[in-house]
């Protein structure tokens, strides 16, 4: 009932964000493309940031690019999940606050 309702206060403040199906972090597996959305908990380095959501949380890795959220942002993240290592995604296009998209590069 909780990941409904944060999906659901998410679509709200984040235009758009109904449109994808939405994983809830204690669902994720290795190696899947995933949309998760939440809270950025904290920024842990500068390609590196821990996000939040009702089930648990995930380490999501922006690659070579600028760190475009800020601690306690409410976010969407599409990516894919990593297939060996700690549970971390790999993240392709972040959705802020804002509404604003932004595009990440592949250079991992």
């Amino acid at each position: 009932m909780k990941v409904m309702l944060l999906g659901a206060a998410l679509a709200l403040a984040l235009p758009g964000a109904a449109l994808a199906k939405v994983t809830a972090v204690e669902d994720l597996r290795r190696g899947m493309a995933v949309t998760v959305e939440g809270t950025v908990e904290r920024i842990t380095d500068e390609d590196e940031f821990l996000l939040a959501d009702a089930t648990g949380r995930v380490l999501v890795y922006i690659g070579p690019n600028a760190m475009p959220v800020r601690d306690g942002e409410k976010i969407r993240v599409a990516g894919r999940v990593d297939d060996d290592g700690p549970l971390e995604i790999y993240a392709t296009e972040i959705t802020l606050e804002t509404g604003q998209t932004v595009g990440l590069s592949y250079r991992y």
